[in-house]
C-alpha cells in the first residue's frame, strides 16, 4: 500500500516519526517486547522510502547502531511515557494532549479508562498521512475518543485545542515525546508557558530533552552517522542548534514539581549503558505535575 500526501513523513523532522514507528515496529516482534504497536508496522510500509528497512529482528545485525541501539531507546522512552500517561488515567485524569503526535498510536493501543480524550496535535501534512493509513485498516478503533489538531508548534496552537474541547478547568497530562529536541528555545519555552494556562491542578507533563550540547566525540556516534548515510535522516542537523533553555525551572516557578531522569535510570537490556561518548549521555526525560493551590483557611468572625 502506498499512501498518498506522504512528504510531510518522507523528510525532515517528519522522517524521524517513521523511524520511530519501525523502531517500535521491530519491539513489537521481540520476544520480550518493552510495548506493543500493532499499528506502527502500517505507517511504515505506506512510506515508499522505507521498503528496504529490516522488518523483523532476525534481519538486525548484533550492535547495529539503529535498528538495535537506536529502536532500543525509542522502546525503552515508550515504555516509560506509557506508564507515565496510564499513571495519570489511573489518578483520574481524562484529558491527554499529545504535542507533535506524529505517528503515535496511543489513542488506539493503550488501555484507556473510559470517558479518557486524546488529542493529537502535528501539522497537517502528518496527521493527513496518519488518518490515510488508520482509514484503510478495517479493525482501527481508538480506545479512547480521538480528536486530532492540525496546528504548528512554533506558532500559537492553544486556541485550536480549546475549539477542539479541552477543558482547562480539568486535570490534563500533556506528553512532548521526541519534540522539544527540533525546537528553537523560545518555542520550547511558549509551548510549556502555553500549557501552563491550560492545566488545572493536578495536571502532568513529560517531556524530552538534551540536558547540553554534545561534544564532537559524540556527534560522531555510529547511532547518529549510521541514521545519517543509511537512512538519510542526519538527526544532528535536525536538532535545533540553540542553547536549550531552563524549562523545568520556568515550570517549577509556576507551581509544577519535576523530576528529571536519564534513560539510564530505567536499566533494560535493550538499552545497555556505552561509555565514553554515548549518544544518549545527555537525554534527560523529565516528568512534571501540577501542585494544587495552597489551602486557604477560613476566618471565623
Amino acid at each position: 500500500m502506498t499512501a498518498v500526501g506522504t512528504p510531510g513523513v518522507e523528510a525532515g523532522v517528519g522522517r524521524t516519526a517513521l523511524l520511530v514507528a519501525h523502531a517500535r515496529a521491530l519491539e513489537a516482534r521481540r520476544p520480550d517486547p518493552l510495548a506493543v504497536d500493532p499499528y506502527a508496522e502500517h505507517f511504515v510500509r505506506a512510506a515508499p522510502g522505507c521498503a528496504d528497512w529490516p522488518r523483523d529482528p532476525a534481519q538486525v545485525a548484533p550492535g547495529d547502531p539503529v535498528w538495535e541501539r537506536l529502536a532500543g531507546y525509542f522502546a525503552l522512552r515508550t515504555r516509560v511515557l506509557d506508564t507515565h500517561l496510564l499513571d495519570a488515567a489511573r489518578a483520574g485524569t481524562r484529558q491527554v494532549v499529545l504535542l507533535g503526535a506524529g505517528l503515535d498510536s496511543r489513542a488506539h493501543r493503550l488501555p484507556w479508562p473510559p470517558g479518557t480524550t486524546v488529542w493529537e496535535l502535528d501539522r497537517p501534512d502528518v496527521l493527513a498521512f496518519k488518518q490515510h493509513v488508520l482509514d484503510s485498516l478495517p479493525a482501527a478503533a481508538p480506545r479512547a475518543e480521538r480528536r486530532t489538531v492540525a496546528v504548528d508548534l512554533t506558532t500559537h496552537w492553544s486556541g485550536a485545542l480549546c475549539r477542539s474541547g479541552l477543558d482547562p478547568d480539568r486535570p490534563t497530562a500533556w506528553l512532548a515525546e521526541g519534540l522539544f529536541l527540533y525546537l528553537p528555545a523560545e518555542a520550547e519555552l511558549r509551548v510549556a508557558t502555553a500549557l501552563d494556562l491550560l492545566s488545572a491542578p493536578g495536571s502532568t507533563f513529560a517531556y524530552e530533552i538534551k540536558s547540553a550540547p554534545e561534544s564532537a566525540a559524540v556527534r560522531t556516534h555510529p547511532v547518529y552517522t549510521t541514521a545519517r548515510d543509511r537512512l538519510g535522516i542526519d538527526l544532528l542537523a535536525l536538532f535545533s542548534p540553540d542553547p536549550r533553555p531552563r524549562t523545568a525551572d520556568r515550570l517549577t516557578s509556576l507551581g509544577w514539581h519535576t523530576t528529571t531522569r536519564s534513560p539510564f535510570d530505567h536499566p533494560t537490556p535493550r538499552l545497555p549503558r556505552e561509555i565514553p561518548h554515548d549518544a544518549f549521555d545527555a537525554n534527560r526525560w523529565i516528568t512534571c505535575r501540577k501542585a494544587s493551590p495552597p489551602h486557604r483557611r477560613g476566618t471565623s468572625g
